[in-house]
């Protein structure tokens, strides 16, 4: 029969004690989970669009029925409630959105303050039944 030395005994022990690896320790954040980082954009984009232009506003039943799909999504990830609360009211996060936002309207041709171009793009967007332009609608 084999004995086990101290030190034997010790290391199993330890590695027993040892922390498992965990399904939030190998997901990545959500702000890199493409799926909802681009879905949430949409959605900031598409409310950008509508509070600069008076000609277009939201669909708001379209606009919280795909939020909650994007929720469902990210609970079908493995993503607990207070994951997803804490990613969508991050202040870091909002100002890295925004600025991502912005730099996508002006690639497209909206300047702040000019309402014009941002009624181009949602009306475009619209024209082209893209995730923004669904969630938008002409007046």
């Amino acid at each position: 029969m084999r004995r086990w030395t101290p030190i034997a005994l010790a290391a199993m022990l330890g590695a027993a004690g040892l922390p498992a690896t965990t399904e939030a320790q190998t997901r990545p954040p959500l702000s890199e989970v493409a799926e909802i980082h681009d879905g949430l954009l949409a959605v900031g984009i598409a409310d950008e669009i509508r509070n600069k232009c008076s000609g277009i506003s939201a669909r708001m039943i379209s606009a919280f029925s795909y939020l909650n799909r994007l929720k469902g999504q990210a609970r079908a990830l493995g993503y607990s409630d207070k994951e997803i609360e804490s990613y969508v009211t991050s202040k870091s996060e909002k100002r890295k959105m925004r600025a991502e936002g912005e730099a996508w309207l002006q690639a497209r041709g909206a300047t702040p303050g000019v309402a014009e171009g941002y009624c181009r793009v949602g009306r475009e967007e619209i024209a082209r039944g893209s995730r923004i332009g669904l969630l938008l609608r002409e007046n």
